[in-house]
């Protein structure tokens, strides 16, 4: 709430989470204060007061250099009744709500994959293995020049099976076997499993924040997740950079709420994990379908790695974004945590 003169008045705690600041200290200063220079805000509060009615604007970037970055949100301005002059403002990050339509977006395109992969595995398994067990057949009759071609035919075959079995996975409905799961015990393995092989090469730093309480989830779908965002960082580090870095963080993030499909109830999803890199970033023309399948940067992938990582997190009630800048690449995770056993995953009463 702004006052006749300017003043902030009051604030709820999102308010304070938002401008980083406790209610005693943002009552000390002037709206124009905790805004850019010339914000349009503050024209739409000087014209709630002339009008007396309610405007909205959109889109509003409020970043500032005590609030650094982009912070994209929607604004909704209006007049108190009982108070001459004072208007009340409330703002809603759209980060938040792109966030929220781009997971719907996700779950919307792995179903989409699962009947498609359920068409494949009957459409497609069959005659395959018609077509390799002809071609083991004639391997025994021909000459050398002509089993190379043979040896060829039951390889591609093999390759395709091995896709059709990847995209098989997006079928699996059955429910989850979830218990509470340490998230540092789950990072601390798949970075073990990264340093022997495919990472050896890159520098590790961990940021956890260890009175986080327990996900409740499936332990090794987590570190299938993990061991899949990793292998990405380490990939788009490459081989030669001697300051490849790869950062595994955890922390506790309240105000983050979702809204279940066809339900009234709202899941608090509190727990961040992230994964960052310096690798050289994913272009911006690529990043909204970052999470759809097919869609790879890599001349040998298949594009299913981050379906399948965005299916995993969307069962579990949970939501992954990426975010892209030059040399530094967040893949971030939030999730519920664990209440109990007498009670759901996050709810909120």
């Amino acid at each position: 709430m702004v006052a006749s003169d300017d003043n902030i008045a009051n604030a709820n705690a999102a308010a304070e989470a938002f401008f980083e600041a406790s209610l005693p200290l943002l009552r000390r200063h002037k709206l124009s204060e905790l805004v850019p220079f010339g914000s349009p805000l503050l024209a739409l509060v000087e014209q709630v007061r002339t009008r007396g009615a309610a405007v909205n604007e959109y889109k509003v970037d409020l970043g500032t250099p005590r609030n650094p970055g982009e912070r994209l949100v929607d604004l909704h301005v209006a007049p108190v009744s009982d108070r001459p002059a004072h208007v009340v403002v409330m703002l809603q990050e759209r980060t938040i709500a792109d966030k929220m339509d781009r997971q719907l977006t996700h779950r919307g395109a792995a179903r989409s994959v699962s009947a498609l992969a359920a068409m494949l595995a009957h459409e497609i398994k069959n005659p395959l293995s018609g077509i390799r067990g002809a071609a083991q057949l004639l391997e025994q009759s021909v000459g050398d020049e002509d089993r190379t071609l043979t040896r060829l035919i039951c390889d591609e075959a093999d390759r395709i099976v091995k896709l059709v079995d990847r995209m098989e996975v997006f079928t699996d409905e059955r429910p989850l076997e979830r218990e509470p799961v340490n998230i540092h015990l789950v990072l601390g393995h798949v970075k073990r499993l990264a340093q022997s092989g495919f990472a050896r090469h890159i520098r590790f730093v961990e940021e956890y924040d260890p009175s986080l309480p327990p996900v409740l989830a499936s332990r090794d779908q987590l570190i299938q997740v993990f061991l899949n965002l990793v292998k990405n960082a380490a990939e788009s580090i490459g081989e030669t950079p001697a300051d490849g870095e790869i950062a595994l963080t955890t922390a506790f993030r309240p105000g983050v709420r979702l809204s279940l499909p066809g339900s009234k109830t709202r899941v608090s999803l509190p727990l961040e994990f992230c994964v960052k890199d310096n690798g050289p970033g994913v272009s911006e023309d690529l990043l909204p379908h970052l999470f759809d399948p097919f869609v790879t940067t890599k001349s040998t992938g298949s594009g299913l790695g981050l379906a399948l990582v965005a299916k995993i997190i969307g069962d579990h009630g949970g939501i992954i974004e990426c975010e892209s800048q030059g040399r530094h690449t967040i893949f971030r995770i939030l999730m519920p945590m664990f209440l109990g056993d007498d009670a759901e995953p996050g709810s909120v009463a």
